[in-house]
């Protein structure tokens, strides 16, 4: 074969058909290869030149995978996350003592060979058949970083992992034909800097400036002698010389590395003995990688951020480029968490429930007219002991979180607002008894829900005529039950939908019934802060975002995911709701969450048993949403403490709505007190007019429930049979 190059000289193949002559002759080479048996070899030498003609020419070198660092709005850092923690450094940030150390450790004559060491091949035979066994490898340092490349390309697929470590002549033809690749391509310096940002040096770090901070708690720039040495030693075996296991073997294998730079000529021999008699002196820095090191009860926000990003087209077009995109990492992720809020909210928390509570609270925080996710936290901490857990209690399933609770009657608002909507006035009365039969509601689809059973007041004292605003106040079921009749079932699941909630928090379609607005499905913390963020906003929905700017390990810049903000109800629609949630915190169930010098609105709600109490509110510039019960739905509120306070029965204002004061108070503070806009609202209770409708109180026997209802409902309203076609 004749080489078609300018200057003549040997091609590719002839190198390898010479190395593999070499190693025929050696007789003992395939021990310093590692290889397979002398047969596999004479296959080998005997298809060299065309298998190794087939092997593509070009080397694919991914983007070395390194830590991703996510920080709040204001820049702080929230947390890093990686597959494997590296930072990609140029090579004059490094110490001189490492690159030193590991060229006389790994590949003395690395300046003075080309891809291949032929004469370090053959002395690594000739050691090899004197000690009995493989004493010396015959790699070169190009082909080590050939081979990492390989393996860093493998990412998280084990079987990759596996085929790119395999001791075959295959993978060693292979590795030489790219490694003579990078040798034209790189030149001897980029190839040093490319295999020290690389290579494993043990204790997770990956490349030469995690290995630095990870014994030593300092850049490889400031690298000693003997600390070069001793990570220089770590790249032939991580675990057996590994110093936090084994300081024996560690400062035995730093000292072979002096040793070896000193014969080498790197260092002088009184240098590297001084540089013997030293400690070892570890610093070491445990690695903190994932949303398990947040800080500030953030851990929970970050695992957001991350489903984000992962559902996020903007990122690439199937979710298989978005996963890959977020193992090689290497970002630097900009969010909206500010951190004034997320204080704020864990300060709110731990003041009100602890840890140890048997049962637990959730709070979400947004920004009306940008969704922007303020704060997130709850009580049961991010982990994996006791009390502990990674499940995301404030959002659905979907984004990590479970199937969410009932919400109660925090879903009334929406109800109001689906009846403004179709034209209906807040002045419109019911005669709301104590008690009364279930009304029939009807779906989108014509499907006919009839009533059984009957429904109550939370007491025996709330007796009607009322209208909206009062209703609202006190929360009165039976009213809030015709409404829904009137307005239609299928208006307010509509109205929903454009509040971002079309389907539970498990993603399981509604279970409707006449039942529905008195808050029968699930729920999650943050789909209700967003929907009731959009009273606020006058109107439009804004639909939970979390990321602001992403740049990757280039400094580019990369296309974030717009906010995505839709019109939901009029104006007028959102402004008449924020004048009667006004009244709940000023004269209702919602008085525990009213704030000093602050226009507040919001609406409390409890469950059945007292599962679960929700305070959902906001002012004009944020809103949020706070749970509290037990996760597993095991544990009812009564007779209960939670953060060292008895509490006989937990109610909406009497346990979430606190916390959302406190939480919230504490966000804005040092922001501007805004106002709402708000609409005349009828002010005396309603009489019976003509015209009003007159419900009376129902007789029938009420069915055991298969399902948990909200404290007022004792009677079946949904799932307890089928719809009914008009």
């Amino acid at each position: 074969m004749t080489d078609k190059r300018p200057g003549g000289g040997p091609t590719a193949t002839q190198q390898v058909a010479k190395f593999v002559g070499v190693s025929a002759l050696a007789g003992a080479v395939l021990a310093g290869l590692a290889l397979p048996a002398a047969g596999a070899l004479g296959l080998v030498a005997k298809n060299s030149a065309e298998g190794f003609d087939e092997i593509p020419a070009d080397l694919k070198r991914p983007p070395l995978s390194q830590k991703t660092t996510i920080l709040d709005a204001e820049g702080g850092q929230i947390a890093s996350v990686y597959f494997r923690d590296r930072t990609v450094i140029p090579l004059r940030d490094m110490s001189p003592y490492i690159k030193k150390a590991i060229v006389a450790i790994e590949d003395a004559r690395f300046y003075r060979h080309g891809a291949v060491d032929l004469k370090g091949i053959l002395r690594a035979a000739n050691r090899n058949a004197q000690e009995g066994g493989v004493q010396q490898g015959a790699s070169t340092l190009t082909q080590q970083y050939v081979k990492n490349v390989f393996v860093e390309d493998a990412g998280t697929d084990e079987n990759k992992v596996a085929e790119a470590t395999q001791q075959t002549v295959g993978r060693k033809i292979k590795e030489l034909k790219y490694a003579i690749q990078v040798e034209k391509e790189l030149g001897k310096k980029q190839i040093l800097e490319n295999y020290l940002n690389i290579t494993f040096f043990g204790q997770q770090a990956y490349g030469v400036e995690a290995a630095a901070k990870r014994y030593f708690s300092k850049p490889a720039k400031e690298l000693k002698l003997e600390e070069a040495a001793l990570l220089a030693g770590l790249v032939q075996s991580p675990s057996r010389f590994d110093p936090l296991s084994n300081e024996t073997e560690a400062t035995k294998r730093r000292n072979v590395v002096l040793q070896r730079m000193a014969d080498t000529g790197a260092v002088t021999q009184e240098r590297a003995d001084r540089a013997k008699r030293r400690p070892l002196g570890l610093s070491i820095s445990k690695p903190r990688n994932g949303c398990i090191t947040a800080v500030n009860g953030a851990g929970f926000f970050c695992d957001y951020v991350r489903e984000a990003f992962l559902r996020s087209p903007e990122f690439g077009k199937s979710r298989e480029a978005r996963v890959k995109r977020w193992t090689r990492g290497g970002m630097t992720i900009r969010t909206t968490l500010d951190p004034q809020a997320q204080e704020s909210v864990q300060r709110a928390i731990r003041r009100h429930v602890y840890q140890s509570d048997p049962v637990a609270t959730a709070v979400s925080l947004v920004e009306p007219g940008t969704g922007k996710i303020l704060g997130m936290g709850q009580s049961r901490p991010y982990g994996f002991k006791g009390n502990q857990t990674t499940l995301n209690l404030s959002v659905d399933n979907a984004m990590g979180g479970g199937v969410g609770y009932q919400p109660g009657s925090t879903i009334k608002a929406f109800t109001a607002a689906a009846a403004l909507e179709k034209g209906m006035s807040p002045g419109q009365s019911y005669a709301s008894p104590y008690r009364m039969p279930y009304p029939s509601a009807t779906d989108c689809d014509g499907n006919r829900y009839p009533g059984t059973g009957s429904v109550p007041n939370e007491n025996k004292s709330e007796v009607g005529p009322y209208r909206m605003p009062e209703a609202l106040q006190k929360s009165i079921n039976t009213y809030f039950v015709s409404l829904q009749e009137d307005a239609g079932l299928c208006e307010v699941t509509k109205l929903m939908s454009k509040l971002g909630m079309d389907k539970r928090a498990g993603g399981t379609d509604w279970g409707l019934g006449p039942s529905f607005t008195l808050g029968v499905n699930e729920a999650s913390p943050l789909s209700m802060a967003a929907a009731y963020a959009a009273f606020a906003n006058r109107g439009v929905y804004c639909a939970p975002n979390a990321i602001t700017a992403v740049t990757d390990a280039g400094g580019k810049e990369l296309r974030v995911p717009e906010g995505k903000c839709t019109e939901a109800m009029s104006k007028k629609t959102a402004d008449t709701i924020n004048t009667m949630l006004k009244g709940v915190v000023d004269d209702g169930t919602g008085r525990q969450a009213g704030l000093p010098n602050r226009e507040t609105a919001g609406k409390t709600g409890t469950t059945d048993s007292r599962f679960a109490a929700w305070y959902v509110g906001y002012t004009p510039n944020m809103a949020g949403a706070v749970w509290m019960g037990d996760p597993k739905r095991e544990r009812q509120m009564r007779n209960i403490t939670i953060g060292g306070r008895y509490q006989k029965k937990v109610y909406g204002a009497s346990g979430p709505a606190p916390i959302w004061k406190d939480a919230v108070s504490g966000a804005l503070e040092g922001h501007p007190s805004e106002r709402f806009h708000t609409v005349p609202l009828p002010k005396d209770k309603a009489g019976k007019r003509g015209g009003d409708r007159k419900d009376k109180p129902g007789r029938s026997r009420l069915p055991k429930p298969d399902f948990t209802l909200p404290s007022d409902v004792l009677g079946g309203g949904w799932g307890n049979g089928k719809p009914r076609k008009r």
